[in-house]
């Protein structure tokens, strides 16, 4: 599934050449000296009001916890190998409801259906709640991945490429990427040219909301089979109906979904005291971009649920506890894309105490979304050891042409999503980073000397309800 995913960037430290002393030979120091490892830790907790799940009302309650080990492996004096593998597991209100329905037997009919919220309410049928998590399979997931850098620098350290593999897995996606890049480094340093290419080929094993896995199951007849025989489907009044038909549902044919990109980065050192990068990616996606499990309501086809006909008429507020509507289809979205961001960096040195980093990124795509990313950090040295980061983000972006609200697409349209992802909004975020840093490893854990520990706070809101938090912790140890 596609989820959040939580990453780390190891930096090689790049040297000139040295003389010895006045000695006319001259030596190269090596690009890493020692073997390297960080441990990274992080947890992230959401919550919000629009599941794209539930076609964009419900709730949006997400937990996640990630790890990552990266190795950092010395081949010589040019050359670098470096493993990061990481683990992520979560837990998600919102996917859950992929099956929303409780566990219950109609006369001789089991229904195996996730299990809904407790509900002292609940009757014999299947009932469940786009405000509350179910049990089912899909609550939770664990994405493990694998990415493996080999790093060459030429003998005057000017310039450098790399190579990288990576294999990433969840329960239904699987992706595989490989690329590299070079870095040109000119005028003793003082300026860079980077240039980088990726592809991804990702393979869905989709999985679709029930409701719409039935029908794709049985036809026409998928009410008197399978998982819905013998259940109550209800109408926007409550009373029992078999006119419920999804038949704008189709099953994917492909589910292969491939990523390119390609990027070009410019540094330049301007002063002793400003130094600035500007930099433009190129990405063309391909395949299957929908996500399977997403529902979409359309506003000109009647309403058909499963659950208890009390709470119809509060269906998009918390106080439903029992009753789920049934989806005309899930988001349909078109089979290619083509992204553009361009942005800038500008550190300022202001003394030796305080560093200012701006950011600003201008961002756009073929599907409509316009945005903006603006950001200021302001690193303050307490210490010769300590550090600490104040972080603003803001982030601004339009609609896509292809998002509509909750219930309100219709179903002439060739292309619908209610994925707030992909709505207007604008967001703020507000972070601390406080960081240790001992460059001679002095510390020791058995054979791990500490040379950094990073802890970062983030909290996350969009005016559109969704907030979350997120806390990093990193340790980076050499090994001599």
């Amino acid at each position: 599934m596609k989820k959040i995913l939580f990453s780390a960037v190891v930096l090689f430290n790049l040297a000139a050449f040295a003389q010895d002393n006045g000695a006319s030979t001259a030596f190269k120091k090596r690009v890493l000296e020692n073997k390297e490892v960080d441990f990274l830790l992080s947890y992230y907790k959401q919550d919000g009001v629009h599941s794209a799940v539930a076609g964009g009302t419900g709730s949006e309650k997400l937990t996640d916890i990630a790890s990552n080990i990266i190795v950092a492996l010395p081949l010589n004096d040019d050359d670098v190998l470096t493993f990061d593998v990481g683990i992520s597991a979560y837990t998600s209100a919102s996917s859950s409801n992929i099956n929303p329905f409780n566990s219950s037997t109609e006369g001789n009919t089991t229904n195996s259906g996730a299990s809904g919220s407790s509900n002292p309410g609940a009757t014999s049928s299947p009932y469940g709640t786009p405000w509350q998590a179910s049990s089912g399979a899909s609550a939770s997931d664990q994405l493990t991945s694998v990415t493996a850098n080999y790093s060459h620098s030429s003998d005057n350290r000017n310039f450098i490429w790399n190579a990288d593999v990576s294999f990433s897995n969840e329960y239904d996606y699987t992706s595989v990427g490989f690329g590299g890049g070079i870095t040109k480094l000119f005028n003793q340093k003082n300026t860079e040219i980077s240039i980088k290419a990726n592809a991804y080929l990702d393979q869905w094993r989709p999985i679709y909301p029930t409701e719409l896995s039935e029908y794709g199951k049985y036809g026409i007849n998928f009410q008197n089979q399978g998982y819905l025989k013998g259940v109550a489907i209800l109408d926007q009044n409550g009373n029992a109906t078999t006119d419920y038909l999804p038949t704008a549902f189709k099953s994917y044919d492909k589910t292969n979904r491939n990523s390119y990109s390609a990027s070009i980065s410019f540094s330049q050192i301007l002063t002793r005291k400003i130094q600035m990068s500007v930099f433009m990616d190129i990405l063309q996606q391909e395949g299957l971009l929908g996500t399977p499990y997403q529902r979409v309501y359309f506003a000109d086809k009647a309403n058909y649920y499963i659950g208890q006909s009390q709470y119809i008429p509060v269906y998009n507020s918390e106080q439903n506890v029992g009753v789920y509507q049934l989806a005309d289809d899930n988001e349909n979205l078109p089979s290619s894309r083509f992204k553009i961001p361009i942005g800038a960096r500008v550190n300022f040195y202001i003394n030796e105490y305080v560093v200012a980093k701006t950011y600003y990124r201008y961002y756009q795509d073929n599907w409509g979304i316009q945005a903006h990313t603006a950001s200021l950090e302001v690193p303050i040295k307490l210490s010769a050891k300590f550090t600490i980061s104040p972080l603003y983000r803001y982030y601004t972006q339009t609609a896509s042409d292809y998002f509509a609200h909750f219930d309100t697409h219709l179903s002439t349209e060739k292309y619908y999503t209610s994925d707030y992802d992909l709505s207007k909004f604008n967001s703020q975020q507000y972070g601390f980073g406080l960081t240790y840093t001992d460059i001679f490893a002095k510390a020791k854990i058995f054979i791990l000397g500490l040379k950094t520990i990073d802890l970062r706070l983030n909290h996350y809101e969009r005016n559109d309800g969704l907030s979350s938090n997120i806390a990093t912790v990193g340790f980076k140890f050499e090994i001599e």
